[in-house]
């Protein structure tokens, strides 16, 4: 980011204004959710679009063991791949640093959430359960990932099906779907919600997103109880400024979960 993007952004933000013509509390448009995107290469699967930023999803079901501290209950995995098509700042290779944050943010939303009822993708206690794994891919990244990626994977799970599973030769036809939805609990999204020369922002275009001081991405469910929070950026926040994130990150989870 050069001084003279980052000046021009912080000159815009002091009149409340954003250059693209947003107020500094407002999303993209349009915000679109297509479910069902990859019927053949996964069980489920959805395509958001924020803005010019487009993200994938897909859910991928395998059988395998549990986990040794939790013989009764099926696993959950995120995985994100940013690739070079999406934003030249990516590389080829291992996830990277970033990659792996991305993941662990949507991960730990999901999980302390509690979307999935684990218990029921045991299929035999200490031996078999479902393992259900999200992936995720930026197809053009514009800024505001974080929420982006949320919203996807949240989605490809409602829009998931298990395959057939035949329990005597442990083997799954995927291409036989079932009309068993996953066993989809809560629905835990997450807003994420930037500082830059002390205003509070949502839905960053990538200009702003190379200009943040501080953000705090917050996981929050349909009560409006919070699951999940991530702090990140170069400087500090304070606890008015956190009480100030929740309250924003709150109100526009449930504009967000409406589009589900």
């Amino acid at each position: 980011m050069t001084s003279m993007m980052h000046d021009h952004i912080t000159a815009l933000l002091q009149k409340e204004m954003r250059e693209d013509g947003r107020k500094p509390l407002e999303y993209r448009k349009p915000i679109k959710v297509e479910y069902d995107i990859s019927p053949k290469s996964a069980e489920g699967s959805a395509r958001v679009t924020m803005g010019d930023t487009i993200v994938v999803a897909g859910v991928k079901l395998e059988v395998g063991t549990p986990f040794p501290d939790s013989q009764d209950e099926g696993n959950l995995m995120v995985n994100v791949e940013l690739t070079p098509l999406s934003n030249p700042d990516y590389e080829l290779g291992p996830p990277s640093v970033v990659a792996i944050e991305y993941a662990r943010v949507v991960d730990r939303a999901l999980r302390e959430g509690h979307a999935l009822d684990t218990k029921k993708l045991c299929i035999k206690e200490g031996e078999k359960v479902w393992t259900v794994i999200v992936d995720l891919y930026p197809i053009n990244d514009a800024g505001n990932l974080f929420d982006a990626f949320s919203l996807a994977a949240l989605a490809a799970l409602k829009n998931a099906n298990f395959p057939t599973f035949d329990k005597k030769t442990e083997k799954i036809d995927y291409k036989k779907k079932t009309k068993t939805p996953l066993p989809l609990d809560k629905s835990p999204l997450e807003v994420t919600v930037i500082k830059i020369n002390g205003t509070l922002m949502v839905d960053p275009t990538i200009e702003e997103w190379k200009s943040v001081d501080a953000r705090l991405t917050v996981g929050v469910l349909e009560n409006g109880v919070i699951c999940a929070m991530q702090k990140g950026g170069p400087k500090a926040l304070t606890m008015e400024d956190i009480s100030k994130m929740v309250d924003i990150a709150v109100e526009h989870t449930a504009k967000l979960r409406k589009l589900l």
